[in-house]
């Protein structure tokens, strides 16, 4: 698989490392509640299809890529900078 950093451009798979859910991206207030912290800690879905995924070109620039992908058919749909995702949420 070849993932598009939007800083240094396509890339093989290998020069990233794969953090998980870009869920992540949407951190609870710090005074949350005990209950908004424990789905946001174990809780995540195992979708078929498209999702959205949080990246890090570690072999690379170090930047933070948002991953959208199917992963039926593996192919990825766009990568975008893990902040601005962040700043487009606000």
């Amino acid at each position: 698989m070849r993932l598009k950093c939007p800083l240094c451009g396509e890339r093989d798979r290998r020069e990233f490392y794969y953090v998980g859910d870009a869920v992540a991206l949407a951190r609870p207030d710090p005074d949350a509640g005990i209950s908004a912290w424990d789905d946001y800690v174990h809780n995540r879905d195992n979708p078929a299809g498209i999702t959205r995924d949080l990246w890090q070109h570690e072999a690379g620039c170090a930047a933070w890529v948002v991953v959208t992908r199917n992963t039926v058919s593996h192919e990825v749909l766009d990568t975008a900078l893990a902040s601005d995702v962040k700043r487009a949420m606000s």
